[in-house]
């Protein structure tokens, strides 16, 4: 049974979001279950999809005002590199960095998708963003300075001087 399965709780009410991460989820399986004489071409399609999927939505965000330095697009960036340094292992023979790559990889979506593309889903909905076509139909609606957070209130609105940033500790 794959680590990741698609689940209803996954839909983002953005077709073409959702059918990009059931694809995903599907792909990942695909390389759970793999002998090893498939395993690195099964791999080579997931990154290949990835890099696709990640520069789709890094492409919305640019749309719709947000920093080219968010920490959303920093992280399809980060996980993508990971990716691809697990294929050239792979390559090297390495199929169970592989193995544990797409172990770790059905826990990172589940998060990311729960969080990060949960908000960034919400935000295109907002301001009427159209995947498909890439029309606004409610420009008025994006923010007036660049987000830098994820996509989220929480993360992404600055903060005013009656409202200072949240300090954390690592």
């Amino acid at each position: 049974m794959p680590t990741l399965q698609w689940s209803d709780n996954f839909e983002l009410d953005l077709p073409a979001m959702d059918d990009t991460h059931r694809e995903f989820v599907d792909l990942l399986a695909a390389v759970e279950a793999a002998p090893d004489d498939t395993l690195l071409a099964r791999w080579a399609e997931l990154v290949e999809h990835t890099d696709a999927h990640f520069g789709r939505e890094d492409g919305w965000m640019q749309a719709t005002r947000f920093a080219s330095s968010n920490c959303h697009s920093m992280q399809h960036k980060i996980v993508l590199q990971v990716m691809r340094e697990g294929l050239a292992r792979g390559q090297a023979g390495e199929f169970a960095v592989v193995r544990q790559m797409a172990a770790e990889l059905a826990v990172w979506f589940a998060h990311h998708a729960d969080a990060m593309d949960a908000a960034l889903a919400l935000h295109l909905r907002r301001v009427g963003f159209d995947p498909a076509t890439g029309l606004m139909t409610r420009p008025d609606a994006l923010p007036a300075e660049l987000i830098h957070g994820c996509g989220g209130t929480s993360c992404s609105e600055p903060a005013t001087s009656a409202e200072p940033a949240a300090e954390t500790t690592a």
